[in-house]
């Protein structure tokens, strides 16, 4: 049975929807079952609309992505959370997930799946590695073993951190590098390959 592995996002722009997509298809190159799910607005629609674009591409990525659940988090055997950076941490969206799993954290139902996580940032040094940290905080609340990317590949000296996966999308919103891509490709790989092993050892066994 393939690891199953939950990729749960926000993004505005574009670049962290492409870092995500990156993320899966690594999850598949190493065998794995990739569940793409995006995470909702709550904003009001017309500050949505005062935005240029935003409204458009919101409704865009809602057609493809389902929105993330309880369910979607009890099924996979490792989480990956992406987010842009806002002011150094967390997006508010991708927030408002996280907290929606309280009642799995009660139960301990996620204790022992394998966690990672990613970001993507509109300024160099505009937060990517203080958001990619903040994000280790909820996952070791949540009992997940938290996978770095250390410097296991040797694409991990072109681009990325050693936390995860990022990009630098520029005030001209660039889309990530090849190089950032493939940072991510190396994320999802290296995820199932830790979930796996995980599940194997009978860790990820949940608590009632």
């Amino acid at each position: 049975m393939p690891a199953t592995v939950l990729i749960a996002f926000y993004s505005r722009e574009g670049s962290t929807e492409l870092l995500a997509n990156a993320i899966a298809d690594g999850v598949r190159d190493a065998g794995g079952d990739a569940r793409l799910r995006r995470a909702r607005e709550f904003a009001a629609p017309e500050i949505m609309r005062a935005v240029p674009g935003w409204a458009e591409r919101a409704a865009r990525m809602n057609e493809i992505y389902p929105a993330p659940t309880e369910e979607d988090a009890e099924w996979a055997d490792a989480i990956v959370l992406g987010t842009p950076t806002r002011f150094g941490s967390i997006s508010s969206e991708l927030k408002a997930y996280i907290d929606s799993l309280g009642g799995l954290w009660f139960r301990g139902r996620l204790n022992g799946k394998a966690g990672s996580v990613f970001t993507s940032t509109s300024t160099a040094h505009g937060g990517n590695e203080s958001t990619l940290t903040s994000m280790y905080h909820p996952l070791a609340h949540l009992g997940l073993i938290i996978v770095p990317l250390g410097y296991a590949d040797p694409v991990m000296f072109k681009a990325g951190t050693p936390y995860g996966a990022s990009s630098v999308s520029g005030q001209g919103g660039y889309p990530p590098t090849a190089d950032d891509l493939e940072v991510a490709r190396f994320q999802g790989r290296r995820v199932v390959n830790v979930a796996s092993a995980l599940r194997a050892s009978g860790l990820t066994r949940p608590s009632d």
